[in-house]
């Protein structure tokens, strides 16, 4: 960021791309917001022409999967619960037990999001 004062306005700037409804809007919004900081922000403009563009692959999606997909809702939740799983068992006596508990926790998620609750079903698009 430029200047922490500016960092609201950049990430609401951010969001409105990542939000537009189609791919070509998206990126006439990035390429206006490269232009408005080029000059006061040039690293911020060189990681947004990769990292912002890179997370245009979203709108190859169904639509009814984008939303879900460019944000980082399913990441976070399923952070917390590895870390509610592992503040259980408070302490582990080697690294390869909590990678053991860890692995598990993801194996269990993925086999609920194969065969019980879908959080992207098949049906949309």
């Amino acid at each position: 960021m430029p200047r922490h004062e500016l960092k609201k306005k950049i990430v609401g700037e951010i969001r409105k791309i990542f939000n537009a409804s189609t791919k070509t809007e998206a990126n006439e919004l990035l390429r206006t917001f490269i232009r408005r900081y080029a000059k006061r922000a040039p690293g911020l403009v060189k990681w947004a022409e990769t990292a912002i563009a890179d997370g245009f692959t979203v709108f190859a999606l169904p639509e009814a999967h984008q939303k879900k997909m460019r944000t980082s809702n399913l990441l976070e939740r399923l952070n917390k619960e590895i870390g509610r799983r592992t503040r259980v068992a408070t302490m582990f006596p080697n690294q390869a037990s909590c990678l053991r508990l860890v692995s598990a926790i993801l194996i269990e998620t993925s086999e609920e999001w194969e065969t019980g609750r879908r959080y992207l079903p098949e049906d949309a698009g």
